[in-house]
């Protein structure tokens, strides 16, 4: 029998008689039970996040260290309780799901460092006006107070976990809204953090639909609002609440380039087959377009095909299993109709595009046209195109041509080209010798154009929720 979870507000886990089962992808077995919380329920967190920020606000640097570093140990006491329910509820294979795991506990580890560097400030000189010699100017970080974290299905874990570990760090506190498909690691991830020490209030985790989370977040109380998401609903969350800080994470069309003398061809090509269909490509990092040079593409594409056909897709929770389900059946219409589409306006399939149920076969596309939604939208599925160049000038604006801009990737040995691509490419990030979907938990993540604004990366965000203030004092004897 599925396992029934209470939703989280002010420290105390609440079941009421509104219910929801969470099915796998996969296979349509129920792997979970939620209890909804009513709309006074969920206002409710607001109350309770008001209330602990007043007394966190003030917690001294080592104290948000310590709740986080016991956060890491309570991950790690049930790293496969983890690992397992990221394969039930979003189809994700157990060896990624673990390696999910290890990132999770990863951010944590960064945000117990940053917790006590983000007590800091900085000197500002005054002195730079005639009559202010005795003048100076501190300038430090200021929690904000309640963020609202919206996370999605994809990186179920870890994506919550750059959410909510900043926030301790910074001495904010979070109402949560984990996604629909995939909430079961968000609440045991609410486990495990008040467990850790976190004041109850500290963390609030209400999985209402997306529908109805807007009166929740109307709440002037709630400062800052961190989603993670498709751009249509992100932008216009922008819209309706200007006077929040507001971070969009969105989508993306990430390409990689490889250059006509990569440092490594086969390296080029393995990774980035993983980074095309690992999590059945939905990542807003996974690799969608590629742009090979003339005098290698031939080698590399059948080198590539046959990389790609050597994957294993099947049931998530088998270990040799390197691609699952996408994450439900709507959205695996909408990638083979995509498919259909671009075959059918002149663009060559080398591999893939079958299906069965919510699994789809890798698949390689080849020569098509730019204006064919796998190539100018976000395909979020197991699906990439390989296209051949041969000016480096030219396939620049190739990867500037969508309306994304998240992270790229350029494979070559000329350094000359690759500060070229830093330049010129319009993207938050350019990862030279490997592939757009690489990602540490201390980098700056995010993207400009419709991939987003502000920037994750525990640092990082904790800025997107702080705020400066100055403090000027004068020293002058006025005697």
């Amino acid at each position: 029998m599925a396992k029934e979870y209470g939703f989280l507000v002010n420290g105390k886990w609440v079941k009421n008689s509104k219910k929801r089962e969470v099915r796998s992808p996969y296979n349509n077995e129920v792997v979970g039970v939620i209890n909804i919380p009513s709309l006074e329920e969920a206002k409710g967190a607001v109350d309770a996040a008001e209330k602990a920020f007043e007394k966190f606000r003030n917690s001294p640097s080592y104290e948000r260290s310590d709740i986080l570093m016991r956060v890491v140990a309570g991950i790690e006491k049930r790293k496969e309780e983890f690992a397992k329910a990221l394969v039930e509820e979003g189809g994700k294979p157990i060896k990624t799901a673990r390696a999910e795991v290890s990132r999770a506990m990863t951010t944590f580890k960064v945000a117990a460092e940053e917790a006590n560097r983000f007590a800091g400030g900085e000197l500002i000189p005054i002195d730079i006006v005639p009559g202010n010699e005795e003048r100076f100017g501190i300038v430090k970080r200021f929690p904000l107070g309640i963020v609202m974290g919206i996370s999605p299905f994809n990186f179920p874990l870890n994506l919550v976990a750059h959410k909510v570990a900043p926030a301790i760090a910074s001495g904010n506190v979070m109402i949560l809204k984990p996604a629909s498909q995939t909430p079961l690691s968000a609440l045991i991830l609410g486990e495990v953090v008040m467990e850790a020490g976190l004041i109850p209030g500290g963390l609030n985790i209400i999985p209402l639909p997306g529908s109805q989370i807007e009166p929740v977040m109307e709440d002037e109380r709630i400062r800052k609002v961190s989603f993670t998401g498709s751009d249509e609903i992100g932008w216009e969350l922008m819209k309706k609440f200007p006077k929040k800080k507001v971070t969009l994470e969105l989508g993306g069309n990430a390409a990689s380039i490889v250059d006509e003398d990569p440092p490594d061809l086969e390296f080029a090509v393995n990774r980035n087959c993983w980074g095309a269909f690992y999590q059945a490509g939905q990542s807003c990092i996974s690799v969608q377009r590629m742009y090979i040079h003339d005098k290698i593409f031939d080698k590399f594409m059948d080198m590539f095909v046959a990389r790609t056909k050597a994957l294993k897709l099947g049931d998530p929770m088998l270990e040799d299993t390197d691609v699952g389900p996408v994450i439900d059946t709507a959205s695996a219409d909408r990638i083979m109709n995509w498919v259909d589409e671009a075959v059918d306006r002149g663009a060559k399939l080398l591999t893939g595009g079958h299906r069965d149920g919510c699994l789809i076969e890798p698949t390689v596309l080849t020569n098509v046209p730019p204006t064919c939604n796998v190539s100018c939208d976000e395909v979020f599925g197991p699906v990439v195109h390989i296209e051949r160049y041969k000016e480096f000038d030219e396939v620049l604006k190739w990867v500037n041509n969508t309306r994304y801009g998240l992270q790229a990737g350029i494979f070559t040995k000329d350094i000359k080209k690759a500060f070229e691509a830093y330049k010129a490419l319009e993207v938050g990030g350019v990862i030279v010798n490997d592939y757009p979907s690489f990602r540490v938990e201390n980098m700056p993540y995010g993207g400009v154009k419709d991939s987003g604004v502000g920037r994750e990366g525990v640092r990082y965000a904790i800025e997107e929720m702080t705020e400066l203030k100055l403090m000027v004092v004068d020293l002058k004897d006025y005697k």
